[in-house]
């Protein structure tokens, strides 16, 4: 087992933002944004953070042990301004501390790259500087909404939720394997967005730099020229449904890999809250078109809070490019993409993994507003015959963790996404 830091670092940071604040009323039923009703008052302020401390076991050959600690902090400043709302983002994370430059073992995930090379079989660690942004929203006449957003580190409008602020994912500490075709462009150097809502219907665009951060995680902003753009749709039509569909063009988001990427996504979140329970799902699909080959992800996920336990599964069906996974690089031999789609599709080099993950949380202290809770997970895998030899027939893996999430006396930041204040 590689040691890691058994850092105090999230705590003290998590520690450092603390502090007591009040909301606006929102009729979200009625699709009342805190734009609409602003009260012309001082600084309005939230956070929202949380530290998973982990011990990680990954099943088969490519797997192995070690203790990590995910976490991020996110702190929210909103006052009224121009007729309308401003809003200003700041989110952290520690992770380059508390995970290193290599993440955490995550078998069969593939994305960025460590010292050159693709990192397979692990999930890259977030950048300390995960978004900073100032977002304006004004009410136009006819219900109509304008809402601008500029960043020079945020989130586009490409896919659903990211899986850190997802109600139906919100306690499992890991990424989906499918992160890199559905949300990976949330930490995006630079992005200017702008968007149009009225009632339940949001459409919104942005421009942004479509290359992924580099690995250097301490540093602030990766500069480089907006070359990439992305339009998505949101369809609220009650407090308990959420649709998204979103399209985008990456320039050349991999490092190490040819070619630009077309993304599209489409989700659906169902989220029931009860008098002491809370049920949140969401189906999401997803689709790389690369030079070589289309790739698609399915996944489906669910949270279960009941008093203060917490139940949660994830599925996941991911096509996977198996040469990268097998031997370590990124293989383009420049044909057609028909010609090499069917090369790929008889020589078993475009994988389908499967992966089903079932959870719990138990919280059992709440300190001061603090929420401390003990959870535990174990994933299982249906693993293509072109994958058995490097990551065995039958691989198991666990996480066993301590949660940790200071106060937050507006509420959790679930469900939001950057230009949609909280």
């Amino acid at each position: 087992m590689r040691p890691r830091p058994a850092s105090l670092l999230p705590f003290l940071v998590l520690a450092l933002f603390t502090f007591d604040s009040s909301a606006w009323a929102q009729d979200a039923g009625q699709h009342v944004h805190p734009a609409d009703t602003a009260p012309a008052s001082s600084w309005h302020l939230m956070q929202d953070g949380v530290a998973f401390f982990t011990f990680n076991d990954q099943g088969g050959p490519r797997g192995g042990t070690e203790f990590g600690t995910q976490n991020w902090w996110m702190g929210m400043a909103q006052r009224p301004f121009a007729g309308g709302l401003l809003q200003f983002n700041l989110m952290l994370s520690l992770e380059p501390a508390t995970l290193g430059s290599d993440g955490y073992r995550e078998i069969f995930q593939v994305g960025e790259t460590l010292n050159s090379q693709p990192l397979i079989d692990r999930q890259h660690p977030h950048e300390f500087l995960m978004q900073a942004a100032a977002v304006w929203r004004r009410p136009l006449s006819h219900g109509y909404a304008l809402t601008l957003a500029a960043a020079p580190v945020g989130e586009p409008a490409l896919g659903p939720v990211a899986f850190m602020h997802r109600s139906s994912a919100f306690e499992n500490p890991t990424a989906p394997l499918g992160h890199h075709t559905f949300d990976s462009s949330h930490i995006a150097m630079g992005v200017v967005t702008a968007g149009v809502d009225r009632g339940p219907v949001q459409v919104e665009g942005s421009i942004f730099r479509g290359r992924e951060p580099d690995e250097q995680r301490w540093d602030l902003v990766d500069f480089g020229a907006l070359d990439s753009w992305s339009v998505r749709g949101w369809y609220r039509p009650s407090a308990a449904w959420t649709f998204q569909l979103s399209h985008g063009f990456l320039n050349e988001p991999e490092a190490l890999e040819e070619g630009d990427v077309r993304r599209t996504t489409a989700s659906a979140t169902w989220v029931r809250n009860g008098s002491d329970s809370k049920t949140a799902t969401t189906a999401a699909y997803g689709r790389n078109d690369k030079l070589d080959a289309d790739y698609n992800a399915f996944l489906l996920e669910s949270t279960h809070t009941f008093g203060s336990n917490v139940a949660y599964g994830r599925y996941e069906a991911v096509q996977v490019e198996s040469g990268v996974l097998r031997f370590g690089s990124h293989v383009f031999r420049g044909e057609t993409k028909a010609f090499h789609q069917h090369v790929s599709d008889s020589s078993g080099e475009i994988a389908l993994v499967q992966a089903l993950t079932l959870g719990g949380v138990r919280t059992f202290a709440r300190p001061f507003g603090w929420d401390v809770g003990a959870g535990a997970d174990v994933t299982f895998y249906n693993v293509p015959a072109i994958l058995q030899p490097t990551h065995g027939e039958h691989p198991t893996s666990f996480h066993v963790f301590l949660r940790v999430r200071p106060p937050a006396p507006m509420g959790r930041m679930v469900d939001m996404i950057m230009t949609r204040p909280h």
